[in-house]
């Protein structure tokens, strides 16, 4: 088997990927702009590299696959698992047939908000009101007839960049005025917190292993508040993953890892269910971000990763997939004045914690400056601890 991963080198982590592909035998080829001497360890998971001087210079990443298939024959898979390069992805698969992902058109269902919804209400699951507007009057009038707040995004954009809560309607004067030269989905606010659907298929869209990040506080509101982050790593409610597996046959995800994003109502909301109900957010053909696969990976006493790759090779998962422990994600802020310091933490939670980082400034306001992941046995185990370390002076 021939396997292309674009980018190979990042994030750091994405060596796991590659690693596990190759343990297994298969021909990893790499192609990516960072010159493997700059950094030899991701080479680790690679059979050959191809480096170019940009991967956004599409004809010589053109040239580079065509390299490939000329010295080693038809490429089985192409994949980054890197948002920011699926729509590649998808555009070297439709130029050399490789049909083991999705083609550039079939990729727009999966990376457009709007079209996104399409398919949300063909598989029964219900979503947001919206509209694409082109004119401020358009917008303001969508937001007088669904009420404010508002929430305005990209309508093909990577996580929660560039999106805003519009309360009135000089705030949304301000943002159209100041707007970016793209198309931007406007959609009636949601009262309820995010609950996503993460985990691997095998070629029938079937469900190998899945769990859920519940986040009681919405990231936009991380952000604009800079508070603490939590999030918690939970077996799926039954509706969450009914309404995900419904979602993966619609879209047809076939040996893929996905991150779809819900909302939970926290309060009834007219035409789209009473309190408790959930309402699809988005979806994410690729791994989930952040420590979100290291966190399955200590839920579940397994290693997603070799699931992944045994999916692509196999079709199937060999390990026991079950959920075993609490995995909780804590984000602590520098801003804000905690009773208790990262080294008494340590000194009274440390059989309890997994892993620990310090986070770069520019994705600290969306995770924590200083992350640590917690594994517990319990609920009341976990929550005590969480009191603990987020309690302020």
């Amino acid at each position: 088997m021939n396997f292309i991963f674009i980018s190979p080198h990042y994030p750091a982590h994405f060596k796991e990927f590659t690693v596990r592909l190759k343990e297994r035998g298969v021909n990893v080829l790499g192609i990516g702009d960072v010159p493997y001497s700059d950094d030899p360890s991701f080479m680790d998971g690679l059979s050959d590299y191809i480096f170019v001087q940009s991967l956004e210079e599409y004809e010589s990443v053109y040239r580079a696959v065509a390299s490939y298939i000329a010295r080693y024959g038809r490429i089985d898979f192409i994949e980054s698992q890197n948002e920011y390069w699926l729509s590649l992805d998808a555009r070297i698969r439709t130029d050399f047939n490789i049909k083991s992902g999705p083609s550039s058109e079939e990729l727009l269902r999966m990376n457009h908000k709007s079209r996104m919804k399409e398919a949300f209400l063909s598989a029964g699951v219900p979503c947001a009101r919206f509209i694409l507007p082109h004119s401020l009057e358009e917008a303001a009038d969508f937001a007088l007839k669904v009420g404010y707040p508002v929430i305005i995004k990209p309508d093909k954009g990577v996580g929660a960049s560039d999106t805003h809560k519009i309360s009135n309607v000089s705030e949304l004067g301000i943002f159209w005025k100041n707007r970016a030269d793209i198309q931007y989905i406007e959609e009636e606010f949601i009262p309820g917190h995010i609950e996503t659907f993460d985990g691997i298929t095998n070629s029938h869209s079937d469900v190998l292993v899945a769990l859920s990040q519940l986040q009681p506080v919405a990231p936009l509101e991380v952000v604009d508040s800079d508070s603490d982050v939590l999030s918690f790593c939970v077996d799926p409610p039954s509706d969450l993953r009914s309404a995900g597996e419904r979602i993966l046959k619609e879209f047809v995800v076939k040996n893929r890892f996905f991150h779809f994003e819900f909302f939970r109502l926290d309060k009834d909301k007219e035409g789209l269910g009473e309190k408790g109900s959930i309402v699809a957010l988005e979806v994410n053909m690729r791994a989930p971000g952040g420590y979100i696969p290291d966190e399955m990976n200590y839920a579940l006493d397994a290693d997603v990763y070799t699931i992944w790759a045994d999916s692509v090779i196999h079709d199937r998962s060999y390990m026991n997939c079950r959920f075993n422990h609490f995995v909780t994600h804590v984000g602590r802020k520098n801003s804000i004045d905690h009773a208790h310091s990262n080294e008494e933490i340590r000194a009274a939670l440390g059989e309890h914690i997994v892993m620990e980082r310090d986070i770069p400034a520019i994705h600290a306001r969306e995770i924590g400056d200083h992350v640590f992941l917690l594994r517990c046995d319990s609920r009341g185990e976990r929550d005590r601890m969480i009191s603990y370390m987020l309690e302020r002076r």
